[in-house]
């Protein structure tokens, strides 16, 4: 490894904070998770790229309310990893959700294009909003677990033991690449669903509209969709108040081909980023806003 020292120290700092967080009530974890995370955004190095993305996607905002977001941003990824520990414990509800509970919507919608008993390919669909990891967990505890497809993280120690963890809820964790595409045409063919996160930036990628703005866009879900006509399942997290979330799984985006092959890729993408931003818009303290979006 190139960095085995840093590697290591960076994964025993991470298993340190789980153990805290996992001996703590997902209430109280949360709680303090949102309180370190808020306290990690104020460093300026931080906070930079998410003011400059927010400055760039909503220039309306005041500059009062962009350090609003802001502050949720980071409140809600302290929060995020601080509940990773209890995910397994997070149980299922129809009416309002507590701590530590989680509203499905539309249930019904995964279960009639995946089957009863599964044996229905498809695609599902979300971004990096609330708690993302709860996708995985929700589909599995609802009898229709999935193939996560993530990007590795750049440490492959923290990587290794992440991959370890969400196979606890998806029928496989599939890192983005070649290994990975090839493990997603194995498992549709099998007739098995698979999830990705498909708001992050692609440097190989194409370029789709977000938020007004060309961003390079992976184009895999639309290519796999169009070529085998699976159904594209959207599926929304929301963080509701603390360590309470709302999944709701939407109608299959609609879709039509019309002969060429790149326009009716682009065209679904177009239809994907434009959802996105609707759910950000909506909760754009609960977005990965630090991340790289769009171009320089």
């Amino acid at each position: 490894m190139k960095h085995p020292i840093r590697y290591r120290l960076e994964l025993y700092l991470a298993r340190l904070l789980w153990t805290l967080f996992a001996a703590l009530p997902v209430a109280a974890a949360s709680n303090l998770g949102g309180v370190l995370g808020g306290l990690l955004g104020r460093l300026p190095a931080l906070a930079r790229r998410a003011e400059a993305n927010l400055s760039l996607a909503m220039p309306e905002l005041r500059p009062e309310e962009r350090a609003g977001i802001i502050a949720g941003v980071w409140q809600n990824l302290g929060r995020t990893v601080a509940e990773l520990p209890h995910l397994e414990a997070f149980t299922l509800t129809d009416g309002a959700p507590g701590p530590g509970q989680v509203q499905v919507v539309g249930a019904e919608t995964l279960t009639a294009h995946i089957g009863e008993d599964g044996g229905k390919a498809a695609l599902l669909f979300g971004g990096h909003l609330a708690n993302w990891e709860l996708m995985n967990t929700v589909t599995a505890k609802l009898g229709h677990p999935v193939h996560a497809v993530y990007r590795a993280a750049n440490n492959p120690l923290i990587d290794a033991w992440l991959r370890q963890f969400r196979k606890g809820s998806a029928l496989s964790a599939l890192a983005k690449g070649q290994t990975a595409a090839r493990g997603i045409l194995a498992a549709l063919k099998r007739g098995e669903p698979v999830g990705m996160l498909v708001d992050q930036k692609m440097n190989d990628g194409i370029a789709v509209p977000f938020f007004g703005r060309p961003a390079m866009t992976a184009p895999a879900l639309a290519q796999l969709a169009l070529r085998q006509d699976l159904p594209v399942l959207p599926v929304r997290c929301e963080r509701l108040e603390g360590a309470s979330f709302r999944v709701t799984f939407l109608d299959p985006l609609p879709y039509r081909k019309n002969g060429d092959h790149g326009e009716d890729v682009a065209a679904m993408m177009g239809q994907v980023n434009q959802m996105l931003e609707d759910w950000i818009r909506a909760r754009p303290e609960q977005w990965l806003w630090p991340h790289h979006r769009w171009p320089s």
